[in-house]
């Protein structure tokens, strides 16, 4: 007999990729130009030269074996030694190479430092909205899932429902920021009361409590907003980082989970994490990109198009009356729908070929999210087809 739950996932795809692929239909129809396509977070925007240049002299001048070859079943440790270094310099954490682990992507990062931390039972708490596939992570690694949503009027974390939450079984929080689905970035009051919160909890269940910070949009915010390091802030916490976006990366898959020195017993946090990355069957990244992502460590994709399409949904969408999330980082926005069913706003946002993703899945009904790493063309394409479907629901009062 099979595994009935692995059969139910792979039955259903994520609400994501099932408008992912209902727009690959519909742009067959009736042409890509005439299907406004927002729904999945892949960079639009090119990696940068140098990291084809890399790739390229890595291929014509490096000895193949070495090249191709296993790496360490943790990485290589020149990489992981840049890595490091690369912490060091841009946020004075001590970090060294014995506690970087190379990952193929954050979602390896994450699946790894679940298993890593999570006995069966063991509550992991999400703040909602949040990335769907965490609640799958979690599960697979034996926890369960506890989430605690954010406040609306900022979705910054809401302390008094996180305090609430947090009990004995409370193992770890994940925290995402820069955002998705929000593009909301938490303030650096907001980790310093998360830290303080922590701290005061831990001592009253005498348990440790982690912070997996879930990373892969840091290099992307605009403004001169700044991002809080969470390593700086409290100890216990674990990095899971990916390359996929920085660098316009995606389908490369190369990341990495970085265990801060100073969580308790950290060497054996980071043995966990090598043997779940054993247990799981994720060793030795893939060589190749390890040793791009050496050579090209201060790399980031230019993001510019990202903030002109920010700017520019956000003014316009303002001016027909929608409400949005301050989107201060990532990609997305996640605008309030025109009814409180989001599911029912999403169909008909379909008769305007508007593809925009429901929040249900996200654990904050009422909203859509709207990945803006399209061209500013298609936006601009789009933006008479946004006031049609509000005036739609004007009239429809």
């Amino acid at each position: 007999m099979i595994n009935n739950e692995m059969m139910a996932l792979g039955k259903k795809s994520s609400v994501i990729r099932e408008i992912f692929e209902y727009a690959k239909k519909r742009k067959a129809e009736i042409g890509a130009d005439n299907v406004f396509d927002f729904s999945i977070g892949n960079p639009s925007i090119p990696a940068p030269a140098r990291i084809n240049e890399t790739m390229k002299d890595l291929i014509d001048n490096k000895d193949p074996v070495a090249l191709h070859g296993y790496t360490s079943a943790q990485g290589d440790m020149g990489v992981r030694s840049t890595i490091a270094a690369s912490i060091k310099r841009r946020f004075g954490v001590d970090a060294t190479a014995d506690y970087i682990y190379m990952t193929c992507g954050a979602a390896a990062s994450l699946t790894i430092t679940l298993n890593a931390l999570l006995n069966a039972g063991d509550e992991v708490i999400v703040l909602a909205p949040f990335f769907p596939e965490y609640k799958v992570f979690i599960g697979k690694a034996g926890g369960v899932a506890k989430v605690v949503p954010c406040r609306e009027e900022d979705f910054q974390i809401d302390f008094h429902k996180l305090s609430a939450a947090i009990s004995e079984k409370t193992k770890a929080i994940i925290v995402n920021s820069p955002n998705n689905p929000t593009g909301v970035v938490m303030s650096k009051e907001t980790i310093k009361s998360l830290a303080q919160l922590l701290d005061e909890k831990q001592k009253e269940f005498g348990s440790d409590i982690y912070i997996i910070a879930d990373e892969p949009y840091r290099e992307l915010v605009y403004g001169g907003v700044e991002v809080p390091y969470i390593p700086c802030f409290y100890d216990n916490t674990v990095v899971c980082y990916s390359y996929s976006k920085s660098l316009s990366l995606p389908g490369e898959r190369i990341g990495y989970v970085f265990v801060n020195p100073t969580l308790k017993d950290s060497r054996d946090v980071f043995a966990a994490v090598c043997g779940a990355g054993r247990a799981l069957g994720f060793v030795c990244a893939p060589s190749l990109l390890q040793y791009t992502i050496g050579e090209c460590i201060d790399e980031v994709s230019d993001v510019s198009i990202y903030d002109k399409n920010r700017r520019l949904l956000v003014e316009t969408l303002s001016s027909y009356g929608y409400k949005t999330a301050r989107p201060d980082g990532a990609f997305y926005l996640f605008m309030k729908a025109l009814e409180s069913d989001a599911y029912a706003f999403c169909e008909r946002a379909k008769k305007y070929e508007l593809l925009l993703v429901p929040s249900d899945d996200f654990g904050f009904p009422g909203y859509v999210r709207i990945a803006y790493c399209v061209t500013t063309e298609q936006i601009e394409r789009a933006l008479p087809s946004f006031k049609k479907l509000y005036e739609d629901y004007e009239e429809n009062k």
